[in-house]
């Protein structure tokens, strides 16, 4: 358990100093912070905060003896333990999200979802470290790309046929709502890798064989639509 874990004011103190004049405007925003970070401890393999504190600062991270720099690693540094404390715990984590416009009826989930993807390259291939079980991997991470439109926009490049809109947004917003579930399935997956478990994800439904129609309606074999292992990195 995490001894110090982050306040709501001590979160709201971290955005406000991400975009302070020290960054420069090269700062992530917090909810992007958080979904990297819940792939950096998440992964294959650990991810040294040497390597994601600059994509989160920017260039505003050499000025290490400025008091508000000083203060944004402290609070991140928390931030990330408090993240890898309550996923190892199966506790998962409620997304940060920032509202597409005034109205507040839509959230950026998809901003969240790309971070989350950029994240995962920090450490490697998840596909390569995966191994015989990055079939398994690849279903997990599907929802991340039908969140972040990398999905959609594959298969329209492709030529084939999308879901309806009606479809595309009951399949979204049941993402949406699962979404914390979906970054603890994720974890959990890699957490039995490092452990040594040899037994691939297990299922309430039977896996879809790599040659099976694909279950989203394409017409295209489940390999070549939303099993295809894009590349992470």
């Amino acid at each position: 358990m995490n001894p110090t874990p982050l306040t709501d004011s001590e979160l709201d103190r971290l955005e406000e100093l991400l975009e302070a004049e020290v960054f420069g405007g090269e700062a992530m925003r917090l909810d992007e912070i958080q979904a990297m970070l819940c792939a950096v401890v998440s992964g294959p393999e650990p991810v040294s905060p040497g390597v994601w504190l600059p994509e989160a600062l920017g260039k505003g991270l050499e000025g290490t003896s400025d008091p508000v720099v000083a203060e944004a690693l402290e609070l991140l540094m928390r931030l990330n333990n408090d993240i890898a404390a309550a996923l190892l715990a199966d506790d998962t984590v409620a997304p940060v999200l920032y509202p597409m416009d005034e109205t507040c009826e839509e959230y950026d989930y998809a901003a969240w979802a790309d971070s989350y993807v950029f994240g995962a390259g920090l450490a490697g291939d998840w596909y390569d470290l995966a191994g015989k079980h990055a079939d398994d991997l690849s279903e997990l991470l599907e929802p991340l790309f039908m969140l972040n439109g990398m999905l959609k926009e594959d298969v329209e490049k492709s030529g084939e046929r999308w879901f309806p809109p009606a479809e595309e947004a009951r399949l979204l917003a049941d993402i949406q709502d699962n979404l914390p579930v979906i970054v603890q399935t994720l974890y959990n997956f890699w957490r039995n890798k490092r452990a040594g478990a040899d037994a691939p994800m297990r299922r309430e439904e039977p896996k879809t064989g790599r040659n099976d129609p694909c279950p989203c309606g394409s017409g295209r074999k489940y390999k070549q639509c939303c099993g295809h292992p894009d590349k992470l990195n």
